[in-house]
């Protein structure tokens, strides 16, 4: 896997936070590169009208775990969402390992990080599409462990 660029804004990687760092994880179409961009909010300059990003936060409600979100519907054009959804499964296990690798120092410095769990949730106005799963935790993600 490539290594996504990566930008850290509002001084988060020197704050070393953990709750309520923000992860937006965009792509290009055309090179395939990943960029990652971790600050205090999303990056929401980043998101194209395509909502092809994958948007990430570490929460504590009832423990600490990772949250990501993302967007099923097709805002572009009707019909698609079934498409969207396979894509989106097809390419998570890739997301969160780039998001793992981007921000490996944070996790260097609380290893514990790797085994919070991941939770998806997976928005649709259609209740067939959308979903709340669980994806492991970070260490299925991480580079030596890859499947």
């Amino acid at each position: 896997m490539r290594q996504p660029y990566v930008t850290y804004r509002d001084g988060i990687k020197e704050k070393k936070r953990i709750v309520g760092r923000k992860y937006t994880l965009t792509h290009s179409d055309v090179t395939g590169e990943l960029f990652l961009t971790v600050g205090t909010e999303y990056a929401i300059d980043r998101i194209t009208s395509l909502r092809d990003e994958v948007l990430g936060t570490f929460r504590n409600d009832c423990g600490l775990y990772y949250y990501v979100y993302v967007l099923i519907d097709d805002p572009t054009e009707e019909g698609r969402t079934s498409i969207r959804d396979r894509i989106f499964r097809e390419e998570l296990p890739g997301a969160l390992r780039a998001i793992r690798l981007g921000d490996r120092s944070l996790f260097q410095e609380y290893p514990e990080l790797d085994d919070v769990p991941i939770w998806i949730y997976f928005d649709s106005n259609e209740e067939q599409w959308e979903a709340y799963e669980y994806y492991g935790s970070f260490r299925q993600y991480t580079n030596s462990q890859q499947k």
